[in-house]
């Protein structure tokens, strides 16, 4: 029986939508006390209010963690609310489309900013209010393309979810001695809005290719990001979970 997380404050970033949704709802459900960060304040309130519609404890905020100053605000908040950060589930991303044929650098620099710099912006922002609850857990959802896949019209996205991961291994020696572990989830395919805004034909095709039949849904990310950080995924820092039904297997 894993040990209770209630009453942990949690920062949820881009869980507004998506996997962040259910990383969000999925935390609330358990007991925490749940930030959830969108860069529209609407759509994360309406996400606390699902959480609080169960009785859970939720809280939207709005910010572009991309922004030094309003990661850190997005800190403070959640130490106002709630008392502190124990655990920061860095979540915000995007993946749109575009080949290096006609890839911008002002295309390339936007994913980089939202998925790898915010990356860094969100945890230093939260480090102090971590550091000084005396341990923590920080979880990062990365993606099995970049690190061990690559799909056409990604390269900048592949290169923010593999940057992630050399960032969380550097990261886990500095923190450890602070009682604090990153660890990464790595998705496959999984049934989000963005995920089937690329139609019907690429969502079968998605299917075809995942040994289990299937694609995943929010809430299988949402579990791995629950065991990194439970107390018994205390001794696991640096590390990641491909949650991906098998995908990355066949030759």
């Amino acid at each position: 029986m894993f040990t209770s997380l209630k009453g942990r404050s949690v920062i949820v970033t881009g869980g507004s939508k998506g996997i962040g949704r259910g990383i969000a709802l999925r935390f609330g459900e358990v007991g925490c006390k749940v930030l959830i960060v969108s860069r529209t304040l609407a759509d994360a309130e309406k996400v606390a209010a699902e959480i609080t519609a169960v009785g859970g404890t939720a809280t939207g905020f709005a910010a572009d963690v991309s922004s030094p100053e309003q990661a850190r605000s997005m800190a403070q908040t959640a130490v106002d609310l709630h008392g502190g950060i124990d655990i920061l589930c860095a979540n915000a991303g995007i993946f749109p489309a575009a080949t290096l044929d006609v890839m911008t650098p002002e295309d390339f620099d936007h994913v980089i900013n939202t998925n790898l710099r915010s990356t860094f912006l969100t945890v230093s922002a939260c480090l102090p209010a971590i550091k000084a609850q005396g341990k923590g857990r920080i979880v990062l959802t990365s993606s099995i393309t970049g690190p061990i896949t690559g799909y056409p019209g990604w390269s900048h996205y592949g290169a923010s979810k593999a940057g992630q991961l050399g960032f969380a291994r550097t990261a886990a020696i500095e923190l450890a001695p602070f009682g604090i572990t990153i660890n990464s989830v790595m998705p496959g395919n999984i049934l989000t809005e963005g995920l089937l805004e690329n139609g019907p034909d690429y969502v079968k095709q998605m299917e075809a290719a995942i040994p289990l039949g299937r694609l995943g849904t929010v809430a299988d990310i949402a579990n791995g990001a629950l065991f990194f950080a439970s107390d018994e995924a205390g001794f696991i820092t640096g590390q990641t979970l491909v949650i991906d039904g098998g995908q990355v297997l066949p030759e």
